[in-house]
């Protein structure tokens, strides 16, 4: 375990494992490094995975309630990088990790060699259809791990990954932290940015996801110039864990875009 600091003094930890080209995952809101479980496992054999808790989860410090943005949490995510000695890395990010990583991408362009966003969206829901489903965003705040294991994974993922879909769900956490990364991912709205992002840029979606609909998925596409977009059939929110064939789908990205 490491730790960078950050720029108002903040504890962030992290870790490295594999070699290669660096790959910097970032989590979704809450929710901590550990989360990544058996996808960062299998991206480690291609690459340098980076990966770091956000302020307020898991191993990291809480620091100032101000920093609680999803552009301040990119600023986290540089220091990170920069801890690692990693000046340029291909960057995913998952649900409030993808919106991390838009502006990690529009901030920090020279740090960031290809983007992949995952059931994430650009912000504030602009058209109808993509705003989450009421019930599943109700499920969310409960915290209830049997109301929330529906909307992110398939039943026969869960049954066969108990430890990861536990690790996931359990990210250690206080109300408090919890609160501002909710506030942050709510109040996230990079739709009239997204246009400068330059990093070549995958898009996975779940077409079943009721926390962030697919409609979404589909204006990212029109707002990031030349990005590609894999709907994943049946999928919900958690398809980066529950649909491992999405690693090779990222690998032959990569290899396509870095070639």
């Amino acid at each position: 375990m490491n730790f960078a600091e950050a720029a108002d003094g903040t504890e962030l930890a992290w870790t490295s494992e594999g070699e290669g080209e660096p790959m910097l995952l970032i989590a979704g809101q809450a929710t901590s490094m550990d989360g990544w479980g058996p996808t960062a496992a299998l991206l480690s054999r291609y690459y340098r995975v980076i990966r770091f808790d956000h302020r307020g989860i898991g191993r990291s410090g809480k620091g100032e309630a101000g920093r609680y943005t999803t552009r301040l949490l990119a600023e986290d995510a540089v220091t990170v990088l920069d801890a690692a000695g990693a000046d340029l890395a291909h960057v995913y990010g998952h649900s409030m990790g993808g919106r991390i990583g838009q502006w990690l991408a529009i901030d920090y362009p020279q740090k960031v060699r290809t983007l992949t966003l995952a059931a994430t969206s650009g912000g504030k829901w602009p058209e109808p259809g993509t705003q989450p489903n009421p019930a599943a965003l109700d499920a969310l705040t409960s915290g209830d791990m049997s109301r929330l294991e529906p909307l992110f994974f398939a039943a026969e993922w869960v049954h066969a990954n108990p430890q990861a879909t536990h690790t996931f769900f359990n990210s250690r956490a206080s109300a408090w932290a919890k609160a501002r990364h909710f506030r942050a991912s709510r109040e996230h709205d990079a739709w009239s940015r997204l246009s400068e992002i330059q990093a070549p840029t995958l898009i996975l979606h779940g077409t079943e996801d009721p926390l962030t609909p697919l409609p979404n998925a589909l204006l990212l596409r029109e707002h990031i110039r030349g990005s590609v977009l894999v709907r994943v059939p049946g999928a919900g929110h958690g398809l980066h864990l529950d649909h491992p064939e999405t690693v090779e789908w990222i690998r032959q990205f990569i290899a396509r875009k870095s070639g």
